[in-house]
């Protein structure tokens, strides 16, 4: 009888021992989201308000990115005028309006990037979700919520000039996650203009910095390169390709971001002589877009550009690289066509790409191979067809990859199996 409880006592330590040591190997994780991919919040003490309905006053934060309640007919109106930014071109940084404070909220956690909008049952209509497919499929691999899974969230309208700070405590948060997991270094999962963000951050880190902390990075559907419906969005609005959005007002918000401008076709991908807009008497090119943008009444734009023109960098990150993107998505926008002005809704001529990064854009990640500041380090590309840029955080098949990248096979990695939801296909973030 002593025999038999020293053996269990011996087995079950061991297999505490084991799971212990499978949870020391995994490497921690820092999700970066894209622009639109992390929960905003909001305090308000304004000296007025559009219209008498909208709140003025709000003694706490509350949740502005995303509400569902606050985008509909009627109220769109109080959420543009709190979510819109002003340019001062003497600071060259932009403003929210007055007496509104906005904040990313969760500093370290996934927590408001698993949903950008927790309201709606996901299981049900698979809307609002983010990282949660993802998340949930780690979790349920060994991976730890509270332990080894991070966020780095941030106020996603600004470009990277004003998110300095922002760099700073990915450094911080990195280094506590190596330290806080047994010096495992560490994976960055990024997606769209968030993996525009990681690079700008490992460009500025040494490489010894790099190979001790950095394991790896993800990305998902990165616009590398740019992209035309940002053009389109800064110019006359983009609705996400939401029945309830209206363009025009999106347009509010989306031409005062300079996020969005960072994210407009770049000189490394688009040549100077190639037409991006159109009208009756005028072709705007890549070498002479600035025009557009004074023909629109939006000169800030060319402001904002030069302010971001340092951020411009392609250099490779210098770490192994897993680029995932979708393609064969015939609705991506090539060009726009105004020929009946520019007050006017443009004609969209479209081609490949994930229905918002064009394909040359996405396959950006691939220009590092064999370059000296990616040294040693391997670039993977995978593409899914038919797979929409918004869609590949829930698409079973990217999951799985991301799972067997992070999962060895010795410690049994379980296959992920989604269902998919058709209405998913109706919300487009950048």
């Amino acid at each position: 009888m002593r025999l038999s409880i020293v053996v269990l006592c011996y087995i079950f330590c061991c297999i505490d021992c084991k799971s212990e040591q499978n949870v020391r190997l995994l490497s921690p994780l820092i999700f970066v989201p894209g622009c639109g991919g992390n929960q905003l919040e909001a305090q308000l003490s304004k000296p007025s308000a559009v219209h008498f309905w909208c709140w003025q006053n709000s003694d706490d934060f509350y949740r502005i990115w995303l509400d569902s309640a606050q985008i509909i007919p009627g109220l769109i109106d109080c959420w543009v005028d709190n979510m819109k930014l002003s340019y001062d071109n003497v600071t060259h940084t932009t403003n929210n309006s007055p007496g509104v404070k906005i904040r990313a909220p969760g500093w370290g956690s996934v927590d408001g990037m698993e949903f950008i909008d927790p309201t709606p049952v996901v299981d049900v209509y698979d809307y609002g979700y983010y990282f949660y497919h993802i998340i949930t499929a780690l979790t349920a691999n060994g991976y730890d919520r509270q332990k080894n899974m991070y966020g780095a969230p941030y106020d996603f309208r600004k470009g990277p000039n004003e998110n300095k700070g922002w760099f700073q405590q990915v450094q911080h948060l990195t280094e506590s996650a190596y330290k806080n997991n047994d010096r495992q270094r560490v994976t960055f999962i990024a997606h769209s203009m968030g993996g525009l963000m990681v690079l700008q951050f490992l460009q500025q880190m040494t490489s010894a910095w790099k190979e001790t902390y950095v394991k790896q990075m993800i990305t998902l559907s990165v616009p590398w390169g740019g992209s035309i419906q940002a053009l389109q969005a800064v110019s006359v609005g983009y609705d996400f390709n939401s029945p309830i959005l209206i363009n025009s007002k999106m347009k509010e918000v989306q031409e005062t971001c300079p996020s969005l401008v960072w994210l407009l076709p770049s000189t490394y991908f688009w040549k100077p002589n190639e037409i991006l807009v159109s009208t009756k008497n005028k072709q705007y090119r890549m070498e002479n877009l600035g025009e557009f943008f004074n023909a629109i009444n939006n000169p800030y734009i060319n402001d904002i550009r030069r302010d971001l023109s340092i951020f411009n960098n392609f250099s490779a990150p210098g770490v192994e690289v897993h680029c995932l993107y979708g393609k064969n998505m015939g609705d991506t926008a090539e060009s726009l066509d105004f020929y009946n002005g520019l007050n006017s809704y443009p004609t969209i001529t479209y081609g490949d790409g994930d229905g918002t990064v064009n394909l040359r854009s996405l396959l950006g990640c691939t220009y590092w191979r064999n370059t000296s500041a990616q040294e040693k380090h391997s670039v993977y590309q995978q593409a899914f067809p038919n797979v929409e840029h918004y869609n590949l955080l829930g698409d079973s098949r990217v999951i799985n990859y991301i799972i067997n990248r992070l999962i060895t096979s010795a410690d049994g990695a379980a296959k992920w199996y989604q269902k998919s939801h058709p209405i998913n296909n109706m919300i487009r973030f950048f």
